[in-house]
């Protein structure tokens, strides 16, 4: 029976460490780490393509990990970039402000090369109205977790 090691999520942020994700059964894991590992390449790859979601791809493989692999769920919950990030949406869904206009900037430029590539407008239509919503959502996040503590934000 493996037990999982203790967690140092606390480390920088000075906040309780997270309650340990119960692991799925043996038979299974292997699905979990796959789903971990895939994410986490999608989401490093996505740093690098303008357009494709970062945050969210290492939100999804800090949460399959979880479930799959103390390991690498450590890993992330510590990592210098990715582990801000976990440790923001763990504690109120917090989306830092430059996140925010990077995420803004590479939809307007994702929209504007749209503009020039697609010669069916109803997509550019249906694109911008994907990212409009994304980005309402998005910036009516808290941007850091005192306001989410102060009461400023935080539904979830």
């Amino acid at each position: 029976m493996q037990t999982p090691a203790p967690r140092d999520t606390a480390k920088d942020a000075g906040a309780p460490a997270a309650a340990p994700s119960p692991l799925a059964p043996r038979r299974t894991r292997w699905l979990w780490l796959a789903l971990a590992y895939t994410s986490l390449g999608t989401g490093i790859i996505a740093i690098f393509i303008p357009g494709i979601p970062t945050t969210e791809f290492i939100l999804l493989s800090a949460w399959a990990a979880g479930k799959g692999s103390p390991r690498l769920q450590r890993w992330l919950e510590n990592h210098p970039v990715f582990g801000a990030m976990i440790h923001n949406w763990r504690n109120g869904r917090v989306v830092a402000r430059r996140a925010k206009i990077s995420a803004s900037l590479m939809m307007s430029l994702c929209l504007v090369i749209m503009l020039f590539t697609v010669r069916h407008r109803w997509i550019i239509v249906l694109a911008a109205l994907g990212m409009a919503a994304g980005a309402m959502w998005m910036w009516s996040r808290p941007e850091r977790v005192n306001d989410v503590q102060a009461g400023d934000g935080g539904a979830r």
